[in-house]
């Protein structure tokens, strides 16, 4: 039997943690004594940092792991519970409300949820606070804030700043001054405290121990040695001192340590500070030079104002995939916030920020079924804060209702992979179709796409109408593509009502439609469709052709994602007709690419299916294993059983079986083994893989050593053109070099390669 790894999300610790030995000791004793600890204090004190350490050292204790929520993105209390479930690895896919969802899989589950950076949502985090911790008994939280939540049986930690030496008394092995030398030593590999230790301890005296505040001023020592920086601290703490009395001492000097790094900055550095400030998390360079440009920054000097603010220490880079991203620390974003408000473009920026996220949503509808669907669900996943932002600013600005009606329904697929909430595209949608009733073609697609959501979901009753409105408006607006869409998801909702013969003639009219005007991806999704109904129908030749075309299509166009849905349809199709073998090959050569790409709720289809055929195989023990896996599946999209009736009536005539073949006492016993599974450990089950075999995954020996140069590369986030400028080879060379890399590794795309190099070889 597996044992289950612990699970979490905590991030790597990029710089060393320095002191804060009471702090933790303190936290410990505390989190036995109550099940809801928080960390208050000012901005900048370290907060985050603390409760990061406390949390990975708590690690252990916590049979289900321990999970990050950063609140600090979120808008608006409705999106707590979505954030939650995201952070957790699970689905919302079901009609109720996310943080019913959101208790129902926490229940019984032991973890530790850190809620990071709540102070501008406390009513909302202690609403579902306690929520949570009432109907989860060995659930901790562990949260951070600028002031206590409110939660009953809340304990409250407010953390000091960093102790500081006293005057004479030697610095050395003072918490403060070891922050300020070990971060100095980063950005000047030579610096020692040496004769400066005396002059240090003082600049941190007056920093007043904060961190924030240290780590700023130790990235000075790129421009001016200690001794000139606590004479420009001096000056500016008397300059504040006039204008600031009634403002608590720490946030003074926060304050000060922030206006002194504006200050080093030149005019474009500072007016991009406050323009980068309308992103509400991680951003990258292409998002950065379209939005933040103009008005004085050209788009080609964004990248070297950004480096510069990089050596100030003012954004903090992280590398996700092979490519660089961006964010504030949060009262440094902050700052530049109130610059911006304050400047008169605000107003602009919002918009030019939501109009970068609408040209990205209709890329990704129209390259979706492509090459590049693994890389648009990186991407996405990665841009989802800044999606959600521009959805909120069109919702809430008058007469922009309409673009969030577009965002929303061109990302269908976003809800689905990236964002892992068809419950949030869900009420989003519906919030949209009620702040924008115009009569558009936007809004006649954004009708069909809510009707698919609620399909998606088996709400036939909500879809009807919707398709019904669709289809009047399309008719009125003269709009074919909507056209077709209806009459593709009413045959969808057709089959799920049990008229397959009504499906099955709606199915292949939307066929012929999209054929006509080139929609490809659509011509997929009917097909798709069809070898559902054609196996409802009885007719196996004709859901064979139609899987052999869907599969045909996929490859043809290099769309992997879809392809591996396409096996599993094809593995049903199969299941049908009895070919039992032949099935479970199909869904398990699509399993693992599914797995890759954590698409939960394909992975669910898929242990499901495998445990009909187990069972067909007169392998009950494994079959309930795989019951139990697939239920854990299902739960992690947010529902309890297979969403689609016809689904459900299979699942329930084989678990009865199966059940009956065992006993209750051996089903419960296989039940519970799968249940116990990760993710992971589930899909190695169901594929039979080995984990404690050596040859699990291709080592890089399987490259050869340019492929490993070119791996690299590739890693780094270079185009097949720029690895070809880097190596001096022909692009088509570098192609070449790519696709036999991916070939090697079973791999479908650039960023799995990436993924794989940076496991494996770094």
């Amino acid at each position: 039997m597996v044992t289950k790894r612990p699970e979490g999300n905590l991030p790597l610790e990029l710089t060393s943690f320095v002191g804060r030995r009471h702090e933790l000791a303190r936290a410990r004793r505390l989190m036995t004594q109550t099940r809801m600890l928080t960390l208050t204090g000012p901005g900048g004190v370290g907060k985050t940092r603390l409760a990061l350490r406390i949390a990975a050292d708590a690690h252990r204790a916590f049979r289900d792991g321990v999970w990050l929520v950063d609140v600090a993105p979120l808008n608006d209390g409705e999106s707590l519970a979505p954030a939650v479930l995201d952070a957790l690895g699970f689905r919302d896919e079901s009609p109720r409300r996310p943080d019913s969802g959101l208790v129902e899989l926490l229940e019984s589950r032991q973890l530790l949820l850190l809620l990071d950076n709540c102070e501008h949502m406390p009513l909302a985090v202690a609403v579902l606070a306690g929520k949570l911790l009432g109907a989860a008994p060995e659930l901790r939280i562990l949260a951070t804030s600028r002031e206590t939540l409110g939660v009953e049986g809340e304990c409250v930690f407010t953390v000091p700043p960093l102790a500081l030496p006293e005057r004479g008394e030697s610095p050395a092995l003072n918490e403060a001054v070891t922050l300020f030398a070990e971060r100095a030593a980063a950005v000047q590999p030579d610096f020692t405290l040496g004769d400066d230790s005396e002059p240090v301890a003082e600049l941190c005296r007056r920093l007043d121990g904060v961190p924030l505040a240290i780590e700023l001023a130790a990235a000075r020592l790129r421009v001016l040695p200690v001794t000139q920086i606590l004479t420009r601290m001096d000056d500016r703490f008397r300059l504040l001192a006039d204008r600031r009395q009634t403002t608590v001492p720490r946030h003074r000097t926060l304050r000060a340590a922030i206006d002194w790094s504006y200050d080093l900055c030149d005019p474009a550095e500072r007016t991009l500070w406050a323009r980068l400030s309308v992103f509400p998390g991680e951003f990258g360079l292409e998002a950065a030079e379209q939005i933040c440009s103009g008005d004085g920054i050209a788009a080609d000097e964004v990248f070297d104002l950004l480096v510069g603010l990089l050596d100030k220490s003012i954004l903090a880079r992280a590398e996700r995939t092979g490519r660089a991203r961006y964010r504030f620390l949060d009262n440094i974003r902050e700052y530049g916030h109130a610059i911006l408000a304050n400047s008169g473009e605000e107003p602009a920026l919002r918009r030019r920020h939501r109009d970068h996220y609408l040209g990205l949503a209709r890329r990704a509808r129209h390259e979706w079924f492509g090459p590049d669907q693994a890389e648009w669900v990186t991407r996405l996943q990665h841009e989802k804060d800044g999606i959600r932002t521009a959805l909120e600013f069109s919702l809430d600005e008058p007469g922009e209702a309409h673009a969030a009606l577009e965002i929303v329904s061109s990302l269908w697929h976003f809800w689905l992979f990236a964002a892992g909430s068809f419950g949030e595209g869900r009420r989003l949608l519906s919030r949209a179709l009620e702040s924008a009733p115009e009569a558009t073609p936007v809004r006649a697609d954004a009708l069909w796409v809510a009707a698919w959501f609620a399909l998606r979901q088996g709400d036939v009753d909500t879809a009807m109408p919707l398709l019904g409105e669709c289809r009047d408006l399309a008719r009125r607006l003269d709009h074919p593509a909507a056209l077709t869409s209806v009459a593709h998801f009413s045959g969808l909702a057709a089959h799920l009502r049990g008229d397959h013969r009504e499906a099955l003639a709606l199915l292949l009219e939307a066929r012929e439609r999209y054929l006509a005007c080139g929609d490809q991806a659509g011509v997929w999704m009917t097909l798709f469709h069809l070898v559902i109904v054609h196996s409802a129908l009885g007719d196996g030749d004709q859901a064979a052709a139609a899987a052999a075309e869907c599969l045909a299509m996929c490859e043809g166009r290099s769309a992997y994602l879809s392809r591996s849905n396409a096996l599993w349809v094809a593995g049903l199709a199969q299941w049908f007709q009895g070919a039992q073998d032949r099935a479970a090959a199909l869904v398990k050569k699509g399993l693992d690419v599914m797995r890759r790409h954590d698409d939960r709720w394909g992975v669910a289809e898929s242990l499901e299916v495998l445990a009909w055929i187990e069972a067909a195989h007169g392998q009950e023990e494994r079959a309930a294993t795989l019951f139990g896996a697939a239920g854990v599946a299902w739960r992690s999209v947010g529902t309890a059983t297979p969403g689609l009736r016809p689904f459900t009536d299979f699942h329930n005539i084989c678990q009865t079986r199966v059940r009956g073949v065992l006993g209750g006492g051996a089903y419960t016993s296989a039940f519970q083994r799968g249940a116990g599974l990760s993710l992971d450990q589930a899909v190695d089950y169901a594929l039979d893989v080995d984990r404690s075999s050596s040859a699990e995954r291709p080592q890089p020996s399987v490259l050869t050593p340019r492929e490993q140069e070119v791996a690299e590369l590739v890693a780094q986030g270079l185009s097949n053109k720029e690895i070809a400028a880097r190596l001096v080879i022909a692009q088509r060379t570098a192609e070449g070099h790519v696709e036999h890399i991916m070939t090697k590794l079973s791999l479908s795309s650039r960023v799995q390669v990436a993924t794989w190099f940076t496991h494996h070889c770094r």
